[in-house]
């Protein structure tokens, strides 16, 4: 199988002779040359993106499955084997007050999932309490977020992972297509809430991994589960502790000490360690 082929398989032809081995995104925008996103920068293709080619890479993405594009679109993305995400902008359709899907695709941004390596041994001493990872978008959280994920179960711990949009572990029928470990479980498809705490009831991990907090109700669910001597990793976008503070959301958190030490990643993928108590 070629690299990427997930993403191949849902581009337009003219799009699947390209060499991506080195493409963070692929931007796609009606009317525009498409794009990608290398070390940073943005570099134009050529052509111009047509709406019909948006319409059939999300028909592709969701199996020409008019429900699931659906559901994806309500969301706002869809997740491809691969652990590859499609993000989805456009005319957002809404009833009652809520997002139900979109009436036009006019943009999409392709990230690309990969498995990078990092060494174990330097990730351990960090994992002795219950980590929060930041960074900005891009950064690398949920690379990290796995080596982490796969040191601590490689170590011995018996570890949950709560993978909401199957981002983390790119599970399919035949299991997770993402190394996580010889003692690492895996939930798919619920939200994080919800599913963290069936993890918890569930499975007696030691450890509980989540990407991205991003509401009130999985900070409720991870205080429930502090009480419970499981440890916690997870994710939050801010670039650093300051900004993570300026956020209201994420205010809450820290006054809830749920988290003991931060792994801030920088710019260059390479990460700090910052401790609740001195930071």
């Amino acid at each position: 199988m070629a690299a990427f082929q997930e993403i191949l398989d849902v581009l337009p032809g003219r799009l699947q002779t390209l060499d991506f081995s080195d493409v963070q995104e692929l931007r796609l925008r009606v009317g525009q040359a498409p794009a990608v996103l290398e070390n940073g920068r943005e570099q134009r293709l050529f052509g111009l993106v047509r709406p019909g080619e948006l319409d059939g890479i999300l028909q592709r993405a969701t199996s020409y499955s008019a429900h699931a594009c659906q559901d994806a679109l309500r969301q706002g993305y869809v997740t491809l084997p691969g652990g590859h995400r499609v993000g989805v902008c456009g005319i957002v359709v809404t009833r009652n007050g809520e997002m139900t899907g979109f009436r036009t695709v006019s943009s999409l941004c392709i990230r690309f999932a990969r498995d990078i390596r990092l060494d174990e041994t330097a990730l351990l001493p960090s994992l002795t309490e219950s980590c929060l990872i930041l960074g900005a978008p891009g950064a690398g959280k949920t690379t990290l977020l796995r080596a982490c994920i796969r040191a601590l179960s490689n170590s011995g711990e018996r570890m949950c992972v709560c993978d909401d949009r199957g981002e983390i572990s790119a599970m399919t029928d035949e299991g997770a297509q993402f190394d996580l470990g010889p003692q690492t479980d895996v939930l798919t498809g619920v939200s994080k809430s919800e599913g963290m705490m069936l993890l918890l009831r569930a499975m007696s991990p030691t450890w509980i991994a989540a990407d991205e907090i991003t509401a009130r109700r999985d900070l409720e669910a991870m205080e429930q589960i502090s009480y419970c001597g499981v440890r916690l990793l997870a994710t939050a976008h801010a670039k650093d502790l300051q900004e993570l503070r300026a956020r209201p959301l994420y205010r809450e958190l820290l006054s809830l000490e749920i988290f003991k030490r931060f792994l801030v990643l920088q710019p260059d993928r390479q990460f700090f360690v910052r401790e609740a108590g001195v930071c």
